[in-house]
């Protein structure tokens, strides 16, 4: 027996000799090429603030930054699924541009006008979102059902349907601009309004807090039940503090971004209340929209990590063809990916949109390249079964990160796109990389 144990010990690397970060990384199990792209992140921000003069870093650019990549959020935690399966969607930017159109139609002509409802009716905003998501959705099917039943290429179906649905946008209303949105919709964009304000900030940043601690309490009971490896209580408590730190200075960076001074001094006269001298400061808090790129990404992290649906999308991914033959319908699987991705496009047209408080023939122009970029640069793999959520939203605050600075910095739009793509090809460089070292 002691012979036995003298063979074994050496295979497993003595905790003498790795430094304190490489046992912090191995204790926590942290996502290494997701600490990477945070450095990476670290660092893109810490430039821009030092050639912008101080002007990257301030709460007014950082909330205006998170309520800019949410749409291009939204809809990268779809194509995660699309590129696992090793597939591509080209048509995201016309999907979205086309469904904006859409629900900009049923808001100012459709549900006012010809079916009588009046403008500011509560039920114009409800079923004009409503008819996106059916509009969405339904593209969706029919591009799946091309892509998995024909035989289609995806490359060649979407790239079909990019060109398809720019002319159906354009040709719903000849090409002029559907504007105003109405009122109610306009909270999903953002802006004073479209905004929950100091308290509910908070009381959000509190509950997101609670699930953090929770979500590791019940993961390791987890482990526990089932005999798994467990994370020492250090490292738990060590996720918790890191989790719960990021969370509340994001909710302190949304408070500290008040309403424009104007803006600030009308809602005061009509509510009655006394302007100070120093002028009345009232926090922006989080942006309707950021929320809902939040709740995108809690629920589909959910879905392709605890449900039967995202363990086949990885399994075809990783082996179409054993997939197959395992008894994983993948006709099936893949028409509820573009089925999905199309709902997703719908509620970021919805963002955009509102945001824009029209519905314009440039809406969603060229936000495909953005949304593939943000999930290649969050490291999924074009080659198929790997990819998460998380990494493609901290991959589309990067690329929204790069776009913002520049604008700060005042470069031509031509030299935005030349420095996009060669972050694009170096970031599928790096992954190629890795993939080679890991076989």
């Amino acid at each position: 027996m002691a012979d036995q144990h003298a063979i074994s010990t050496p295979a497993h690397p003595s905790t003498f000799t790795q430094n304190p970060i490489q046992r912090f990384l191995i204790a926590t199990e942290v996502d290494t090429r997701l600490l990477g792209m945070i450095g990476a992140l670290a660092i893109i921000w810490i430039g821009f603030n030092i050639f912008s003069g101080g002007l990257f870093l301030t709460p007014r650019n950082l909330w205006n930054l998170s309520v800019q990549t949410a749409s291009v959020a939204v809809m990268v935690t779809g194509m995660v699924l699309v590129i696992v399966t090793r597939n591509i969607d080209l048509s995201v930017g016309s999907i979205l541009g086309v469904v904006g159109m859409v629900m900009g139609v049923m808001q100012t002509q459709i549900l006012p006008v010809q079916l009588g409802l009046g403008l500011g009716h509560p039920l114009i905003w409800s079923l004009s979102l409503l008819a996106g998501l059916v509009v969405g959705v339904g593209i969706g099917a029919l591009q799946g059902t091309i892509i998995a039943y024909l035989r289609v290429p995806a490359f060649i179906v979407t790239l079909g349907g990019y060109l398809v649905w720019r002319g159906a946008a354009w040709w719903v209303t000849m090409g002029r601009t559907v504007a105003p949105m109405d009122q109610t919709f306009q909270l999903i964009g953002g802006g004073p309004a479209g905004s929950i304000g100091f308290t509910w900030s908070w009381i959000v940043g509190a509950v997101a807090c609670a699930a953090i601690v929770a979500g590791l309490y019940f993961g390791r009971r987890q482990r526990r039940r089932f005999n798994f490896p467990q994370r020492p209580l250090w490292a738990e408590a060590s996720l918790a503090v890191l989790g719960c730190g990021a969370t509340i200075g994001a909710i302190w960076v949304a408070n500290a971004y008040p309403w424009p001074v104007r803006i600030a001094e009308n809602y005061a006269k009509a509510n009655g209340i006394a302007v100070p001298e120093s002028g009345l400061f009232i926090s922006h808090g989080i942006a309707v929209p950021v929320l809902i790129a939040v709740g995108v990404g809690v629920f589909m992290t959910f879905l392709t990590t605890r449900t039967r649906f995202g363990r086949y999308v990885y399994a075809m991914g990783g082996n179409p063809e054993a997939a197959e033959l395992a008894g994983i319908n993948t006709r099936w699987v893949t028409v509820k990916i573009f089925m999905l991705m199309g709902g997703l496009c719908a509620i970021a047209a919805a963002i955009s949109s509102a945001r824009l408080n029209a519905a314009t023939n440039a809406l969603g122009t060229l936000d495909e390249l953005y949304v593939i970029a943000a999930a290649v640069i969050g490291g999924t793999s074009l080659a198929g079964g790997v990819g998460t959520i998380a990494g493609a939203l901290l991959g589309a605050v990067v690329m929204q990160s790069l776009q913002s600075g520049m604008v700060l910095m005042g470069l031509d739009s031509p030299l935005q796109s030349i420095v996009v793509g060669i972050v694009l090809v170096f970031a599928v460089w790096l992954d190629t990389l890795y993939r080679r070292n890991k076989h």
